[in-house]
């Protein structure tokens, strides 16, 4: 407990042992510990130097604890200093890196690691490092980093990070797939899944990636940095997300894919006139809607297509199918297309 002010447990022991007893002859103290003399007076006079204990002047040999509210504070106080200057250095240093790293060299871009303990420190020094947002593809095949045994995701989660992560179909499989998922939904992470993503991925902030090295003897992995890959790998994640279904767990820990965030058919006829050219307000009179459950409507698909400009939203409707491309009909209940002269359709049916 009391390691963060630099005492090991052999030094916490004596001490809390003085501390009862307020004062007392090194054999006794040595009794007490079951240790020997010559270790007590070794443990004794390293807490001496932390000012926490002090021979006494009117018996020597005899041993009296500093009032514990005085000498710890000032034990914490020095602590807490010495950690003031050493974030203060960290933070020089990151502007330095900064400066440096301004225009990187080529080489500099991407790093390689390998081995399974320098894959997997990279991989929390990563998620430890993120400030605001971590994007994740898993797969059903653990190599270096097994997610039971990470606790950066919790930290990240109380620092406010926040986590998009699609799975492979075959990671969630298990009573071990199913119990962290239940703890990364638990921590508010927004989890999708897919029969089979393209590769590992996780990325920090946009600006550092890591992604596996095919099959080796030892595991390896690129660490890359902001570039036109990184950008890549970013779209490559972004595609996956935006075909991926959103996972939840019902009561009783049932996994189920929450169907209910897809379009509706008003969803789809909205969208189909406004791909049509049509205004808010023109698309709200066609469907004899208001105007705000036009743009509310609106709003909602582009949350569940997960992008944040209209022009976005067209080309994930055709991607997804939600639109045909030729104005038929996308899906049975489905918006209708545009008619002759580019006139919108009237029929809802």
């Amino acid at each position: 407990m009391l390691g963060a002010i630099g005492l090991d447990e052999a030094q916490e022991s004596a001490y809390r042992a003085l501390v009862a007893l307020g004062a007392a002859e090194l054999g006794e103290l040595a009794d007490r510990l079951a240790v020997t003399e010559e270790d007590a007076a070794r443990l004794l006079r390293r807490l001496e130097g932390h000012g926490l204990v002090a021979q006494s002047s009117a018996r020597p040999g005899r041993w009296v604890v500093a009032p514990p509210a005085v000498a710890l504070s000032a034990l914490l106080t020095s602590r807490r200093h010495a950690l003031e200057q050493a974030e203060l250095a960290a933070a020089v240093l990151a502007a330095e890196f900064r400066s440096e790293a301004a225009e990187p060299a080529v080489h500099d871009l991407v790093e390689v690691v390998t081995g399974a303990g320098a894959v997997a420190q990279r991989f929390l020094q990563l998620q430890f490092g993120a400030e605001s947002e971590v994007c994740a593809l898993v797969t059903g095949q653990p190599v270096a980093v097994s997610g039971a045994d990470n606790d950066a995701e919790a930290d990240a989660a109380r620092r406010g990070v926040v986590y998009r992560v699609v799975l492979e179909r075959d990671a969630v499989t298990g009573q071990s797939g199913l119990t962290e998922l239940a703890a990364a939904l638990d921590r508010d992470e927004q989890v999708r899944v897919v029969p089979r993503v393209p590769t590992k991925l996780v990325v920090a902030d946009r600006t550092l990636a890591m992604v596996p090295l095919g099959r080796r003897a030892e595991p390896a992995a690129l660490v890359v940095h902001a570039s036109g890959l990184l950008e890549a790998l970013m779209e490559l994640f972004e595609g996956v997300w935006r075909q991926a279904m959103p996972l939840r767990l019902e009561p009783g820990g049932i996994l189920a894919e929450d169907r209910d965030g897809q379009p509706d058919g008003t969803d789809l006829r909205i969208l189909s006139l406004l791909l049509a050219g049509l205004t808010d307000t023109s698309t709200a009179k066609q469907l004899d809607l208001g105007l705000r459950t036009v743009q509310r409507r609106v709003k909602r698909l582009m949350e569940i297509a997960g992008v944040s400009t209209r022009l976005q939203l067209g080309w994930h409707a055709y991607e997804r199918g939600w639109i045909a491309r030729d104005g038929a009909r996308a899906a049975p209940g489905g918006p209708s297309g545009p008619g002759p002269a580019g006139r919108p359709r009237t029929d809802t049916s």
